[in-house]
């Protein structure tokens, strides 16, 4: 693994434009490098990355129904008392998922470690999936990079082929907070794979769901939605106001209710008792545990949190880094700390992309803190051997 500098693409941010990439700078601030890289072996990327990713998922997929059988585990997870039965009906007939990204911690060396799964939204789907592709061809073009180069990166196929799985009679609503350029252009991929995949397809405000007479989510046609994606966390879903209507027609959301304990920094502790000194795992306790205490070098998590918000790094007893934010209130956990990647860019998290139950690429996202943030930068990546 090696961060290496290449020419930046001619006209690369009208490119982005062009394919609805906008948001490739937020706040003034640089989001997509294109300047740079990091490059991996094959021998890393199938060995070192694919194949604990697909071990990951099948240990978390082994888990769940644990979880949500335990009244015990799920209230360590603070999944609201009156929407369980929501998540554990959820889980129990089989409600089809799409994705998954683990964030992992790769030193070059030694094994990759879990940071976090994100079960739930999609944050950097289309980089990975599409951009960093473009840019992949492009530079092999220029002849920038050998002809050999590749990448490891099937996301968007994988993708059309999970929508596929989903029946193509009713419309596939897609919901998310338009008003957020990264959110919208992330949702309107996703609508795009949708439709390659035979689905008639339609983009609503979150905010523009109804609830009809029959207690049933209706768009603004007055249309019932039988399926609807949904850019939302589910542990804001579950608690909205209309959240007292999610038991009945939870079933519809894509990704499903039971991915709320898949997104949850609740699932690091119980994995780690189930599978303790699993070589891609890192000791992880709730906060409350009396094994917490035997960690010296940490990092203290919310059980729900976004972007690195209220994270708190300490090594050896002293506060190394810190994020302000709002999360916390339902507790934290305790993880081991995993020194991150560290070049001339910052600090590196490996995103390994899970399309249904296969691991289908990775994405890479770099900063000049330790925690990796919303405006963290997204860098392509290729397999040079």
């Amino acid at each position: 693994m090696k961060r290496l500098t290449y020419p930046e693409r001619p006209g690369w941010r009208d490119k982005a434009r062009a394919a609805g990439f906008g948001f490739h700078e937020m706040y003034g601030e640089p989001y997509w490098l294109d300047d740079a890289a990091y490059a991996f072996t094959l021998e890393e990327i199938e060995e070192r990355i694919e194949a604990p990713s697909e071990e990951l998922h099948e240990m978390c997929m082994d888990l769940v129904g644990d979880i949500v059988a335990s009244e015990e585990n799920l209230d360590r997870l603070a999944v609201p008392e009156d929407l369980r039965d929501l998540v554990r009906s959820s889980w129990q007939r089989g409600d089809r998922h799409l994705y998954g990204r683990f964030d992992l911690a790769y030193d070059g060396a030694g094994p990759v470690k879990l940071l976090e799964y994100n079960a739930d939204t999609p944050t950097s789907i289309f980089e990975t999936a599409y951009f960093q592709y473009n840019w992949l061809t492009d530079q092999i073009e220029a002849g920038v990079l050998p002809e050999a180069a590749d990448q490891f990166n099937s996301v968007q196929e994988s993708l059309i082929d999970a929508f596929s799985s989903f029946s193509t009679d009713p419309i596939f609503h897609f919901a998310a907070m338009t008003d957020n350029e990264e959110d919208r252009g992330t949702t309107v991929y996703l609508m795009d794979c949708a439709s390659q995949a035979g689905h008639r397809v339609e983009l609503l405000d979150i905010k523009d769901i109804g609830v009809d007479a029959q207690g049933r989510f209706t768009d603004l046609q007055d249309r019932v939605i039988d399926r609807c994606f949904k850019l939302y966390p589910w542990e804001f879903m579950l608690r909205e106001k209309f959240a007292e209507h999610l038991p009945q027609s939870g079933h519809v959301f894509v990704e499903p209710a039971w991915k709320a304990v898949l997104s949850n920094k609740g699932l690091l502790p119980l994995l780690w008792k189930r599978y303790p000194n699993h070589p891609n795992l890192l000791p992880a306790f709730f906060e409350d545990d009396h094994d917490a205490q035997s960690l010296t070098s940490f990092v203290r998590k919310p059980l729900l949190s976004r972007e690195g918000e209220n994270v708190t790094i300490t090594t050896d007893g002293k506060e190394l880094a810190s994020a302000p934010g709002d999360y916390g209130d339902e507790g934290f956990i305790i993880q081991q700390y995993a020194p991150l990647f560290e070049s001339e860019g910052g600090f590196a998290v490996l995103g390994s992309w899970m399309i249904g139950d296969r691991a289908a690429g990775l994405g890479m996202r770099e900063d000049r803190s330790r925690i990796t943030a919303n405006l963290s930068r997204f860098v392509p990546h290729v397999i040079l051997d």
